[in-house]
């Protein structure tokens, strides 16, 4: 029986019956003896234990399953959720926060033992029991993450849809219709003003009210004329049933605009980190076991790589991310990447550690078994250092996954020692074997230079990476490890994974598992992509889908115009990308043409992109010299073909003449250009007395009785002259 228990995970209980039920695991007791569990979908529900061979014995018979779905997580981009929507609950979170703490595990899923904690939550925050208990339900159904207290209207109104806004005013109806009309409907064209006015008078570090605003875009959009008062031209704005309210404009920008941005170019990114974002707390927690505590940073490696769309191209050294579990030292997650220390490559690195590693390494041509590398789980805590994981992005982390977030002070990277060791690890592994790699006496006079050297693409870097940390994950002995005596007891040997096991058996109830997909798509990066008539198109590259297809997308885009739709992509590999219709739900996209692009990551794209932009640079001196002179060159043919049809036109002949008889003369014309261009074996030179031009007929020659000669005739005559010619 080799199955695991996590937290988060639920079991269905007698699947297909008519008393089928779904149970959500709270938390699972170290040594394997007991779990908690609390119905998932019940409105009463409330945590019970199970012993937890009683459900893994389940689950081998078939009287119990994993759900592999979860409808009820909603791991959530913090961007993405309205201001309105986090006051309801972080006020929620307040009152039950001291209850669900860890601390409090197992004792909180006891009926008796949490009475006190309710107490103390209803007296100090002035609510009822019922509340209470109703939060916590929540909390406890939906994943143990404080967007599980989110409204349950969250997901509702047909987000992500587009409306479609006839004549008539939709929405709530005003009070006044007699006075000031119906209203009107907020479609594209107003919606166009309201970006132009948000950024003009409101996302500025003027910091103007909302109101203010909005009167300074109906000064500049909605006037009709101007008066004069006072020797002061004014403007006079149009009725004011034309002209969208203040509450349609702050809804839209509620809807449309996010609040940390506008907060951030209003005030500056250094003070709204300071004075805006969320305080993330640090912890003095121990290390309970695997999962208790990730290290996460990043380092440039020591090697020079190579472009894969040109071998000779150098492009420079790669950005390795890694995360370690503080308890086994085991490598849970990396990423590799060609940009700089940032939070794009920290949430590539997150995502590969909290969803299954098989995939991942068959992507790079490497098969291994899950238990080569077991970790997929969320940790309860992250400690990072005052960089990227100070970021406010950092928020869908402590929110939507409920990990603590801790970062080392100022110039105390040391405090990440466990980390740095293992980059220290593979340098030690790579630098023997890797061409391109630093040669410290390249500053010498003489020295090499060694990125001269350079021979791997960063596919083929990756590869060597992924070894690496299998090698580190299963049979690196770590001689410095601090085994404890139960360790020493059981005679388990200093190997990540083996700690990593042995501590999942004795230490950890901690471990938690969270659907892949959602994790992956609230952690990758997300940007605007624009859908035109060719597909969607985001950084010069297409892509399409059936269901965009059906529904028609970019016929709507060429006859309508393009519009812009938030995408996710992951930048290692950029066949695909995901169109998000909501926080759950998306659509894949395939790129259309992968001929250059097939595979490839987005640095490596977009160091294509700006060499190739750069080369057109280089040669746009000489490209504007080849127009100019084509320009010329026609010029001068026009020139001649002038010269020569003044010499011979026959200014007696009538315009309307010239113009008669033109298919009849076409036809001659081809007749002759036939002749005159057939294959003739034996012959340098087809018409030598023409010198290759065709030979040009007087109009008067050809004119009998303003009637022109049979095309047979013609021919028949050039034909013999032809012959005659040969036989000479």
């Amino acid at each position: 029986m080799n199955e695991i228990l996590n937290v988060n995970e639920l079991i269905t209980w007698n699947p297909a019956q008519e008393n089928e039920h779904t149970e959500r695991i709270l938390w699972v007791e170290a040594g394997g003896f007991i779990l908690y569990v609390i119905d998932a979908f019940s409105s009463q529900g409330l945590p019970i234990s199970r012993k937890i061979k009683d459900v893994l014995n389940a689950i081998e018979s078939g009287d119990a399953v994993k759900r592999e779905d979860d409808p009820l997580i909603r791991v959530l981009n913090e961007n993405s959720i309205k201001e309105s929507d986090k006051l309801k609950r972080d006020k929620a979170w307040n009152i039950i926060a001291g209850i669900v703490k860890y601390e409090n595990e197992p004792d909180v899923y006891e009926r008796e033992k949490r009475g006190q904690w309710v107490s103390e939550a209803v007296s100090g925050h002035d609510v009822t029991y019922s509340t209470v208990y109703k939060y916590l339900r929540r909390f406890w159904q939906r994943g143990k993450n404080k967007n599980a207290l989110l409204p349950d209207y969250y997901n509702s109104g047909g987000k992500g849809k587009r409306k479609t806004l006839g004549v008539k005013k939709i929405g709530r109806p005003r009070k006044n219709i007699d006075a000031n009309g119906p209203g009107i409907n907020v479609d594209e064209p107003t919606k166009k003003i309201f970006r132009l006015a948000v950024n003009k008078y409101y996302d500025t570090p003027k910091e103007n009210f909302m109101t203010t605003a909005y009167n300074l875009m109906v000064k500049e959009f909605y006037r009709e004329d101007y008066r004069f008062e006072d020797g002061i031209r004014k403007p006079t704005v149009i009725p004011i049933g034309q002209i969208p309210t203040i509450t349609q404009f702050r809804y839209w920008y509620e809807v449309e605009r996010d609040i940390k941005e506008s907060l951030t170019k209003k005030k500056g990114s250094k003070k709204y980190a300071l004075n805006n974002r969320s305080v993330l707390g640090k912890s003095d927690t121990d290390l309970i076991g695997p999962g208790s505590k990730y290290q996460i940073d990043a380092t440039v490696a020591d090697v020079y790589l190579v472009s894969r769309f040109n071998r000779t191209w150098i492009i420079g050294r790669p950005v390795i991310y890694a995360i370690i579990d503080c308890f086994s030292r085991m490598v849970t997650g990396i990423y590799v990447g060609l940009e700089g220390p940032s939070w794009i490559g920290a949430m590539m690195a997150l995502s590969n550690a909290f969803t299954d590693k098989v995939g991942y390494c068959k992507e790079y041509g490497i098969n291994i078994l899950q238990e080569d590398w077991p970790s997929y789980h969320v940790p309860l805590a992250i400690l990072g250092d005052r960089g990227e994981m100070e970021s406010y992005h950092a928020d869908t982390l402590v929110n939507g996954l409920d990990v603590r977030i801790e970062n080392t002070p100022s110039f105390r990277a040391d405090w990440k020692g466990i980390i740095e060791k293992y980059f220290n690890l593979v340098d030690e592994k790579v630098k023997p074997l890797v061409p391109g790699h630093i040669d410290i006496s390249f500053r010498e006079r003489g020295g090499t230079d060694y990125r001269l050297d350079a021979k791997l693409d960063i596919y083929q870097f990756t590869q060597i990476i992924i070894n690496c940390v299998l090698y580190h994950n299963n049979k690196h002995w770590m001689k410095k490890y601090s085994m404890s005596e139960m360790m020493i007891e059981e005679d388990v040997d200093p190997i990540p994974r083996v700690l990593w096991n042995w501590g999942i058996s004795n230490r950890s109830g901690k471990l938690r598992a969270y659907p892949k997909d959602k994790v992956k798509l609230s952690l990758m990066p997300a940007e605007a992509a624009s859908v035109t008539e060719k597909g969607v198109k985001f950084k010069s590259m297409y892509y399409s889908s059936q269901k965009l297809i059906s529904d028609r997308w970019f016929e709507i885009a060429r006859n309508k115009g393009s519009w812009r739709e938030t995408i996710a992509y992951d930048p290692r590999n950029m066949n695909f990308i995901y169109i998000k219709i909501d926080n759950d739900n998306y659509i894949k996209c395939e790129m259309l043409d992968k001929r250059l692009y097939n595979s490839k990551t987005l640095d490596e794209i977009e160091y294509l992109i700006t060499y190739q932009k750069l080369k057109l640079d280089k040669n746009q001196e000489s490209i504007l010299q080849s127009e100019i002179d084509l320009f010329t060159n026609i010029e001068n043919i026009v020139q001649k073909a002038d010269k020569m049809t003044s010499e011979q036109r026959d200014k007696t002949v009538s315009n309307a003449e010239r113009t008669k008889n033109i298919r009849e003369r076409r036809r001659t014309e081809k007749g002759f250009e036939k002749l005159n261009s057939a294959f003739v074996l034996g012959e340098e030179n087809k018409n030598e007395e023409t010198n290759g031009q065709l030979k040009v007929i007087p109009l008067k020659e050809m004119q009998a009785e303003h009637k022109y000669p049979s095309n047979i005739e013609y021919l028949r005559k050039k034909q013999k002259e032809r012959m005659d010619k040969r036989d000479e």
